[in-house]
């Protein structure tokens, strides 16, 4: 195998190494980052390589794949002057989520475990099952109850087993940690495991390899543990760090208002969550995240390149989804939210891209 970086904890600074199966900070139960500081490769040296986001192979932490379904490489297109959307629900299982699947799924190959083990609303459990079927590893997914129908049919029919949990998204993350801790089990956890962070940094290096060696002024993006935009927020202080480009965009976080603990911390000029904030139902049930364990790297992420938070009522996400099907693009409610936020003129005149995460067929229309 490989020689695969160590992990260690932004928190306290403990070392994991990847091959231990170790899914957090044996310190304070934290997620973990990865030791691995890449050099991405010019836009001249991409010319001819594999139509995938494994053309990227020197900013990833993994090489030569072996479960790769031909993730990545997702279209572009204009919704009005000035921003653009990124059709990331043409991925292999309809989401962006493919992303850091593969590399979970492509570690846990490598690792060898017993069982794979894994908790989501919905998008990311699918990912890991299909990536888990390519890789002939036995997955288990955790889910909380009211999930949608259409995902845990996806789910079931990559061959994974199903454990519908009641209560909420939490409940369903601590049934799947309490599994994860049992010997020879790889927890493809797509929040506390760092490959996965390196897998949807990807969705920036296509931005910038797209756009012709440059990025917009703003990148919106969805938020609810964060995933995409730490990965973004990588990719950004990559190819800066490469001198690749010569400005950072700014982070534009969006957050459902009936669950926005982050946003509700973004108010108050914490650098944490700030007590417990009401929550409620609503249709953007891929980000509704009361707790996101990377609170404090979201929000400083977001602070750093210069961003800021908004919010969106049901109302908006719900118009926006319609607005985005009559231009012929049908997107589940939770990847509507970034237009739902931006449509109406909050970025002024500046350029931006927003990430459509997620197709329609997996959820249907919000109804009011």
């Amino acid at each position: 195998m490989t020689l695969l970086p160590d992990c260690f904890c932004p928190a306290d600074g403990t070392r994991v190494p990847t091959d231990s199966l170790a899914w957090c900070c044996p310190a304070c139960g934290g997620p973990l980052d990865l030791d691995f500081s890449p050099t991405p490769a010019s836009l001249k040296s991409l010319a001819g390589r594999v139509n995938s986001l494994w053309r990227y192979a020197e900013s990833l932490p993994l090489a030569a794949p072996t479960v790769s379904l031909g993730e990545g490489r997702t279209p572009v297109v204009p919704l009005r002057e000035g921003i653009s959307a990124k059709l990331d629900f043409l991925m292999p299982t309809l989401s962006f989520k493919d992303r850091g699947a593969v590399l979970l799924a492509e570690l846990a190959l490598r690792l060898g475990p017993r069982q794979v083990i894994a908790d989501s609303s919905g998008n990311a459990g699918t990912a890991i099952a299909a990536y888990c079927a390519r890789a002939a590893l036995p997955c288990t997914v955790y889910v909380p109850e009211g999930t949608s129908p259409k995902k845990l049919e996806q789910i079931g029919a990559h061959g994974a087993r199903l454990r519908v949990v009641d209560g909420d998204r939490e409940a369903a993350a601590a049934a799947a940690r309490e599994a994860a801790d049992d010997p020879e089990t790889f927890y493809a956890s797509h929040v506390f495991n760092p490959y996965f962070l390196h897998g949807t940094k990807t969705y920036v290096h296509e931005l910038w390899e797209d756009l012709g060696g440059r990025l917009p002024e703003v990148i919106v993006v969805p938020v609810g543990n964060g995933t995409l935009l730490l990965g973004a927020a990588l990719a950004v202080a990559e190819l800066h760090a490469a001198g690749l480009i010569d400005r950072r965009p700014a982070l534009y976080a969006v957050q459902a208002a009936a669950v926005a603990p982050l946003a509700h911390a973004w108010a108050q000029g914490a650098d944490d969550l700030v007590g417990a904030t009401a929550t409620a139902p609503t249709f953007a049930e891929g980000i509704a995240i009361p707790r996101p364990p990377r609170a404090r790297q979201i929000l400083r992420a977001v602070r750093e390149s210069g961003g800021t938070f908004l919010t969106v009522t049901e109302d908006q996400i719900r118009h926006a989804q319609m607005d985005l099907a009559s231009r012929g693009l049908y997107v589940e409610s939770t990847g509507t939210a970034c237009w739902a936020a931006v449509r109406e003129g909050a970025l002024g005149e500046r350029t931006a891209v927003v990430p459509l995460c997620g197709a329609g067929a997996k959820t249907g229309l919000a109804q009011p």
